[in-house]
């Protein structure tokens, strides 16, 4: 079949990670992954995206939330609590344990993209997964309350505030991991599949790393996108909040429009079906198909359309 790259961020885009690993081998597919949200807390280096991946393609991933880890127990917060901590993040007992080695090995002198590495063979995990940058790079947005970083404004504030521009720091200097160039470069590459993660909070951070952004557009093979957008409402998340604070039309065809030339293809939800004509007057392909995964059915299914649309590309 080929080989494959999928760039994802967090809950919407583990969802086809998984459904994508359900029909290709280790061997033939890899990750990409956001790290705009990573952060240090409580002296902890804490990787939300990496970690969300690794839960769910461990099968060990919270199935409520789509997020942490299943059976989690919150000793630790609650002790911290007690003791006066800041609880805003709340870190379970048995992801505290991946923070701590993570950090650890970090400050012997890894490589996130190793690091990274470890941690995911250590839940039986053997689908490459990297980083998408081993430089900090940081998501900010500016908002109606200033400044904030990405998990203020996501976990602290809710993502509450108005959005007005948002910014990635240190992007401009960061260069993309050595494994993702020569995957992207391999003659075996089929296709290049962006999850239908918040485009402005999980993609745009990966793109606005220029190495990562021009070797997609070069890519002899095709790059599509699934929206993260079913009739002008977010699946997961505030995207459509964002796209209305920031004057972008609320609908699936500005998503295709936001990622414009570098796509090849474009997979809309079944409800956005009228919506294929505009997409197509663009020069992009397109695939109509329930995007909303709720079983695991639904994220294979989702990975086969992907697939397929690859192939017509």
């Amino acid at each position: 079949m080929g080989k494959y790259l999928a760039i994802t961020g967090g809950v919407g885009g583990a969802k086809l990670a998984l459904g994508l690993a359900q029909i290709l081998d280790p061997t033939d597919l890899a990750f990409l992954v956001n790290t705009g949200d990573d952060f240090k807390h409580l002296g902890l280096h804490v990787a939300p995206d990496i970690d969300t991946l690794m839960y769910t393609l461990s099968h060990l991933s919270n199935p409520d939330t789509g997020w942490g880890r299943a059976g989690e127990s919150w000793n630790f917060i609650d002790s911290f609590a007690q003791f006066g901590g800041e609880t805003w993040f709340r870190l379970g007992d048995r992801d505290l344990a991946v923070h701590v080695r993570r950090t650890m090995l970090l400050e012997a002198g890894w490589r996130l993209t190793d690091v990274t590495k470890v941690l995911y063979q250590a839940v039986g995990i053997d689908y490459q997964a990297w980083p998408m940058t081993d430089a900090p790079v940081h998501t900010v947005i500016d908002c109606d309350k200033g400044s904030l970083s990405f998990q203020h404004y996501f976990v602290r504030e809710g993502c509450r505030p108005i959005v007005r521009r948002l910014v990635y720091e240190g992007a401009e200097s960061a260069q993309a991991v050595c494994e993702f160039h020569s995957w992207l470069t391999d003659p075996g590459l089929a296709g290049v599949i962006i999850c239908p993660s918040n485009p402005f909070l999980s993609i745009d951070p990966i793109l606005a790393i220029s190495d990562i952004k021009d070797a997609l557009h070069n890519c002899r093979a095709p790059v599509i996108a699934v929206s993260p957008i079913v009739g002008g409402e977010a699946i997961k998340g505030p995207t459509a909040k964002i796209m209305a604070e920031l004057n972008v039309p609320r609908d699936a065809t500005a998503i295709a429009a936001h990622y414009g030339d570098l796509l090849d293809g474009f997979i809309l939800d079944e409800v956005d079906a009228g919506l294929a004509g505009a997409v197509r007057l663009a020069g992009i392909q397109v695939a109509v198909a329930k995007t909303v995964m709720q079983t695991l059915d639904d994220k294979v299914n989702l990975a086969h359309t992907a697939l397929e649309l690859l192939e017509l590309c």
